[in-house]
């Protein structure tokens, strides 16, 4: 069984299918093809969200995805509940008309946190979404339609007392929901062979960078159940660890991303936008390259992989990627063993030895393995 994950999926632009032309064959091959549904797909357009909010996907544009050979889509994240409850319950419909399963939000909580569940090969596959990074008010509740969530504290130190020095900062799951994580992880562990569990987390747009929280979570994870962690939510790669024999990608950063909600017109009056582009460029450094329409990101972001789960007859587990490159039409492409496959994996490598990690990195055919 091979089972591949990709990180955001925004779909805001034309040519949908145009997108993942170059990646399809990789999700059809696989038995199990999951990605990260980033936005809303629906017609909603009154705003609930507080922060910079997503302006409503075409809903038709998840049948691209679906085409391209994904079969579950993971829904928890930061964006879920921007457009309302409409938005929430109209993406999870949308995406069962072109026969993606959904997990990570729903009416409530208890449908927030039901696992899709497929599988082949005699193996049944179980997977979880969780939105470790806000707002509240995305969360679900036994009365509000939302997502799965675990709630991260935030607490600032300051180290050096002189005036005007920058907090040391630290973060650390609040245990409860910690705990109602880990218990979906284990009920699903007892029902299924396998099990993936993606988190909505880390600090935007910048690599190598991994919160104590990150570490937390993920691990409580695999101490539950969990056979394989992805995550997202940063717009960039991050570092891969292993963890008592599984995988955790700390970021698998963008996939097929195309929208204009972060650049704005300049002949717009939205002065969110125009704030959030100055502020983009304080806090995370950089520019979008104006090259690559509709990619309003890192321009090391272009940098990105698939996840791969393979198991053997015998049920053996073993981990990997295939490296990216996110071209200047902004689709992600996939990349053999070579001077632009090695570039993008040495990248990975660099920003997994940056961040700490010793996990090891060797090609395997079509696959760069971590162990």
């Amino acid at each position: 069984m091979r089972i591949t994950a990709v990180g955001d999926i925004v779909l805001q632009l034309d040519d949908h299918d145009e997108r993942f032309v170059p990646s399809a064959p990789v999700f059809r091959s696989s038995d199990v093809a999951i990605g990260q549904i980033e936005v809303p797909h629906t017609t909603e357009t009154d705003v609930v969200g507080i922060t910079v909010p997503s302006p409503p996907a075409d809903p038709d544009a998840l049948g691209a995805m679906a085409r391209a050979g994904f079969t579950v889509g993971t829904v928890a994240g930061n964006h879920s509940y921007d457009l309302g409850t409409r938005g929430v319950i109209d993406t999870l419909r949308n995406a069962g008309r072109f026969g993606i399963q959904t997990t990570g939000t729903g009416a409530t909580i208890t449908d927030a946190m039901k696992p899709a569940i497929t599988g082949t090969h005699d193996r049944s596959v179980g997977v979880l979404s969780f939105n470790c990074v806000g707002p509240r008010e995305s969360w679900a509740t036994s009365k509000k339609a939302g997502s799965a969530y675990v709630k991260v504290l935030t607490h600032y130190d300051l180290d050096d007392l002189n005036p005007g020095n920058p907090p040391q900062v630290y973060t650390f799951c609040d245990r409860k929901s910690l705990d109602q994580m880990t218990a979906a992880v284990s009920a699903a562990r007892d029902t299924v062979d396998v099990v993936v569990i993606a988190l909505h987390k880390g600090y935007g747009h910048t690599p190598a960078r991994i919160e104590d929280y990150e570490y937390d979570v993920a691990h409580a994870a695999i101490d539950a159940g969990a056979d394989l962690v992805v995550a997202h939510h940063s717009h960039i790669m991050r570092g891969i660890e292993m963890y008592k024999g599984r995988a955790i990608f700390h970021g698998l950063g963008n996939f097929v991303t195309v929208t204009t909600a972060l650049t704005p017109d300049p002949e717009s009056d939205s002065e969110e936008l125009k704030a959030w582009a100055k502020r983009r460029e304080e806090l995370y450094g950089f520019s979008p390259d104006p090259n690559v329409r509709g990619y309003p990101f890192h321009p090391e972001s272009r940098n990105t992989a698939i996840a791969v789960l393979d198991i053997d007859e015998a049920g053996k587990p073993s981990f990997g990627f295939i490296p990216c490159w996110i071209d200047d039409y902004a689709r992600p492409v996939p990349l053999d063993h070579g001077s632009d496959g090695d570039r993008v994996a040495e990248y990975i490598s660099g920003i997994t030895r940056t961040a700490g990690l010793d996990t090891r990195f060797s090609w395997d055919r079509d696959v760069v393995r971590v162990e």
